[in-house]
């Protein structure tokens, strides 16, 4: 309901990825003539603790047809049966097998960006840390949709929107000792805090997008910034009077489908750029 109507795509296939682990994914080609067209490794939200190949399956829909590009979406090991790193080593073994078989989903192997909301535009972020420095291939841009950046401080949007905002402070802390463990020892761990990268240049160019109301508000913004300062293009765009999960639910609220559609148009543009 929250989707709405599934948004017409040129062909949707679901997957099995032959990595270490056996992940499940779902790939959606797009129905615009000419090509290759570019490809989009899409990590879901939810936490780290919940969400699938379905609960994403209209966000997934709406950036293949916009953004004019295939959109292979990973449902990657959730916690806590699978607590940190399991996520991160899907991540990156996704991107790692796109690479490998871009072309034989008809897709631009030269153009495979990353993207992903809450949880994973963590995981994106962090798999763009990791390919741009453990010498396998990088991607050419990255999506990072109210991404969460930094487990170790609370950012004061958290204090500002933690009740009454969807996303609450007791939610996030019980993701937190989920991914993390009880005692959240790894927070410091840039797998985990991707804002604390020691090294933060030569990634691919970013798009940050955040809600006004959004708890995860300022580390996502933060997290721009960071990419800026250390010479890594980063584009940041906060949608006013929206709130966190805003692009689940474009099938109930129209404002939310067209910043969605917004989102979906700047990533065609960043493919475009990556030529």
């Amino acid at each position: 309901m929250y989707a709405g109507k599934p948004t017409a795509v040129g062909a949707v296939a679901d997957l099995e990825l032959d990595t270490t682990v056996a992940l499940r994914a779902r790939h959606y080609a797009p129905a615009e003539a000419g090509g290759p067209h570019p490809l989009l490794v899409y990590y879901h939200g939810g936490g780290f603790t919940y969400g699938d190949l379905d609960t994403h399956d209209g966000v997934c829909r709406v950036l293949c047809r916009h953004a004019g590009a295939h959109v292979l979406a990973v449902d990657y090991r959730l916690a806590p049966e699978h607590p940190f790193p399991a996520a991160v080593e899907d991540a990156r073994a996704a991107l790692h097998w796109a690479f490998g078989h871009a072309a034989s989903l008809g897709a631009d192997p030269r153009r495979i960006g990353v993207g992903g909301d809450s949880a994973g535009g963590n995981l994106s972020a962090v798999v763009a840390q990791l390919a741009a420095h453990d010498g396998g291939r990088a991607p050419v841009l990255q999506l990072l949709i109210y991404p969460a950046t930094d487990f170790t401080r609370r950012h004061p949007s958290r204090d500002l929107f933690g009740e009454g905002f969807l996303l609450t402070a007791s939610e996030m802390k019980w993701f937190e000792a989920n991914y993390l463990g009880p005692e959240t020892t790894q927070a410091g761990d840039p797998r985990a805090s991707p804002l604390l990268a020691e090294d933060l240049s030569g990634l691919a160019p970013a798009l940050v997008v955040t809600a006004a109301f959004d708890p995860l508000r300022d580390e996502g913004e933060a997290y721009a910034q960071a990419l800026a300062d250390a010479g890594t293009p980063a584009t940041l765009r906060r949608f006013p009077g929206f709130i966190h999960a805003f692009v689940s639910i474009a099938g109930v609220s129209r404002s939310s489908r067209d910043a969605l559609v917004e989102i979906a148009g700047a990533t065609r543009a960043m493919f475009a750029a990556a030529h």
